[in-house]
């Protein structure tokens, strides 16, 4: 009974998704303005974990910076992105592998909202996506990162990349340490049918660049990022395994 109980509402929940991402999607596709149609991504995002009985609890918000910043938080989960659209403010855009781009509707989506697109194998390709990075931040954008640049089966935090920390340090803007607990439960990695869970988002003081050059900066700021998101979160370090 118990399986069969984990399969409806896993079917449940998946139909649920697809039905709040289309509707979302027609919308942004005709909504003018970036900023709506990051809000109708938001309101979509949080109305299907509320009916998908996810509940979502979020501590630090208070804590965000005024002004453009630059979040960056551990990986578990394909839900990570969608708990975040529900948790942030509209002025977050999110920085997404390149490979994203090629599945269609959901490439269609977050293009409409501002996601970057970065390149994470073609050096040179890399460096491009890193240059208009460098270009939005600057221009005050808000960008969310998931340094590790994907997630494993195993549980624990692996190497942070360093794209997040050198588009802070070189645009002076700080950094946020957001850790999410939950999502691993919520969508294992490898698993198709979602499960019920409570989902828990903590956003970390802010941290600031160190004055020098930005490469040093950058080393800091991941360093000390990893640090807070690792003291916060439990599961062990897979970077020191």
């Amino acid at each position: 009974m118990a399986h069969l109980k984990r399969i409806l509402y896993g079917t449940y929940a998946i139909a649920l998704f697809l039905v709040a991402g289309l509707v979302a999607l027609a919308l942004v596709l005709v909504t003018p303005g970036l900023a709506r149609r990051r809000a109708i991504a938001r309101a979509g995002s949080r109305l299907f974990l509320r009916l998908a009985g996810m509940r979502l609890e979020v501590s630090g918000l208070d804590g965000l910076p005024a002004e453009p910043c630059v979040v960056v938080a551990n990986h578990a989960s394909y839900l990570d992105g969608v708990v975040f659209t529900a948790a942030l403010p509209p002025r977050f855009g999110f920085v997404i592998k390149r490979e994203m781009a090629a599945v269609p509707l959901a490439a269609a989506m977050l293009r409409r909202i501002g996601a970057e697109f970065v390149e994470r194998y073609n050096r040179s390709k890399g460096a491009t996506d890193a240059r208009r990075l460098f270009r939005n931040a600057a221009r005050g954008q808000s960008l969310v990162f998931f340094p590790e640049g994907t997630f494993s089966v195993r549980p624990g935090l692996n190497k942070f990349h360093a794209g997040a920390f050198i588009t802070a340090a070189r645009t002076r803007c700080p950094v946020v340490p957001a850790v999410v607990r939950g999502t691993r439960a919520a969508l294992p990695p490898g698993a198709i049918l979602p499960r019920p869970a409570t989902i828990v988002i903590d956003l970390l003081p802010a941290l600031s660049a160190a004055s020098g050059d930005a490469e040093s900066a950058a080393d800091e700021l991941r360093e000390r990022a990893r640090s807070a998101i690792l003291m916060k979160l439990p599961e062990p370090d897979l970077a020191a395994a």
